[in-house]
C-alpha cells in the first residue's frame, strides 16, 4: 500500500513525498482510514513506528485553515510536545493550517501571540493548557479532533486529573477522539470508555525490544556503581550513549563526574533544568555534538533520536516497562546495539520483574572485569 491510496489531500501528499517517503507504516495504515472516516480510535505502537504521522496525516488532510482551534493534541512532556508540533508543521506545510505549541518552563509571550494569529491545531501539556484556558487565551469551545497521546505516561505521571478537566472543556457530540497509549491499565481502560465513542481498536501491541539489542547486568556493590560506569566507557567503543538514572540529582552528580574524569561531551536532561538547555541537549545529542547523555525517563519514551549505540541503567528502572522504553533508544532500523544495566543487591527483585516483561534471561557479567 502507498500513502496515496489512503485517501489523504494532495497537500499533505507533496509534503510526505518532500519527506522521501512511500510507504505507510503498519499503524499509519490502519489508522488514516479510520480518522478519515471519523472514527473515534484506540491506538497502541511501540516508538519508532510513526505514531505521530498516524494522526497528524489524516488530521491535516480533515481540516482547513479556519483561524481557531480545530485539533488538539496534548502530551506528556515538553520535548514530546515541541517533536509533534514539529510533525505537524512539517506535513502542514501546504496546507496553510498555524500550530500553535504550549508548554511550560518558558514564558506566555509568544504562545499567546500564536493563539491570537489564528491557530488551527494546539500542541500542549495539560498544565500550561489549563493555563492559558483560564486567562482566557485557549478557547476549546470549537475543538473537533482531540489527540491524547502517550496516556499512559500521563497517567504516570499525574496529569489524569488535568486531561479530564481538559476533555469536559472540549464539545463532547460533535468530537473525535484519538487515544493513544504504549499499555492499558485498569484505570486508563475505565477513562477511554468514558471519553470515546465507539472506538476502533487499530493496534494494541505492547511494547517490545529490538532483536538486535544485547543485555547485560552488571552486578555491583552500591558505592562502587560509578567505577564500574567510568571503567564501562572507558572500555567500551561507543558511538553515542544514553545513561538513564531514577532520579535529577543522580543525573546531576553523574554528568558533574564524567566531566571531571575527562567526558566532555556529555550532557545532563531532566526536568529541573530550563527548557532552552533541555532543547540544546537533545539537539546536541542528536547533531553529535555530545557523546553522553544523561538523562531521566523524561527522555525514555517517544522521543525520535536515532542512531544511539549505547543504553546504560545506572539504576534497574522500578517499572518493568521503562526498561523497555529506555532500551528502545538503541538497536533501531535494525541496527545493533548494547544495553547495559547495573545492579545492586537491592534491586533483584526488579532485575527479576524484567527477565519476566521482556521474557528472556539478562546475562550477568562479571563488573571486576570491567574495572580492573
Amino acid at each position: 500500500m502507498l500513502f496515496s491510496e489512503l485517501g489523504l489531500t494532495e497537500e499533505v501528499l507533496k509534503a510526505i513525498s518532500e519527506s522521501g517517503y512511500e510507504t505507510p507504516t503498519p499503524i499509519q495504515a490502519q489508522s488514516i482510514p479510520q480518522v478519515l472516516d471519523g472514527r473515534d480510535v484506540i491506538g497502541a505502537s511501540q516508538t519508532g513506528t510513526g505514531k505521530t504521522a498516524a494522526f497528524a496525516l489524516p488530521v491535516l488532510s480533515k481540516s482547513k485553515p479556519l483561524g481557531r482551534p480545530q485539533c488538539l493534541v496534548l502530551e506528556p512532556t515538553r520535548e514530546l510536545a515541541h517533536q509533534v508540533a514539529e510533525a505537524f508543521e512539517h506535513y502542514g506545510k501546504h496546507t496553510g493550517q498555524k500550530v500553535a505549541l504550549l508548554h511550560g518552563g518558558v514564558g506566555y509571550g509568544k504562545q499567546v501571540e500564536q493563539l491570537e494569529e489564528g491557530a488551527d491545531i494546539i500542541v500542549a501539556t495539560p498544565g500550561r493548557l489549563l493555563d492559558l484556558q483560564a486567562r482566557g487565551s485557549a478557547r476549546l469551545n470549537q475543538v473537533t479532533v482531540l489527540i491524547l497521546d502517550e496516556v499512559d505516561r500521563m497517567l504516570d505521571m499525574g496529569f489524569l486529573p488535568d486531561v479530564r478537566k481538559i476533555v469536559t472543556l472540549c464539545p463532547r457530540d460533535t468530537r473525535q477522539t484519538l487515544f493513544f497509549s504504549a499499555t492499558m491499565p485498569p484505570s486508563i481502560e475505565t477513562f477511554a470508555k468514558w471519553c470515546l465513542k465507539d472506538p476502533v481498536e487499530v493496534e494494541i501491541a505492547r511494547a517490545s525490544i529490538p532483536s538486535t539489542v544485547t543485555h547485560a547486568f552488571y552486578p555491583v556493590s552500591m558505592d562502587q556503581r560509578d567505577e564500574l560506569l567510568l571503567a564501562l566507557l572507558n572500555k567500551t567503543d561507543y558511538h553515542s550513549v544514553m545513561i538513564f538514572t531514577r532520579t535529577r540529582k543522580e543525573a546531576d552528580h553523574l554528568t558533574a563526574r564524567l566531566k571531571k574524569e575527562g567526558h566532555e561531551k556529555v550532557a545532563a536532561m531532566h526536568s529541573d533544568i530550563r527548557q532552552s538547555d533541555r532543547m540544546k541537549a537533545l539537539k546536541g545529542f542528536k547533531d553529535g555534538l555530545f557523546e553522553v547523555l544523561v538523562a531521566t525517563d523524561v527522555a525514555a519514551r517517544g522521543i525520535d533520536i536515532s542512531g544511539v549505540s549505547h543504553v546504560i541503567n545506572y539504576r534497574v528502572p522500578e517499572n518493568a516497562e521503562d526498561y523497555v522504553h529506555r532500551i528502545g533508544r538503541t538497536g533501531r532500523a535494525e541496527k545493533e546495539g548494547d544495553a547495559f544495566t547495573l545492579l545492586t543487591a537491592d534491586e533483584l527483585e526488579f532485575a527479576e520483574s524484567v527477565e519476566r516483561f521482556v521474557g528472556r534471561t539478562i546475562d550477568a557479567r562479571s563488573s571486576r572485569a570491567s574495572t580492573t
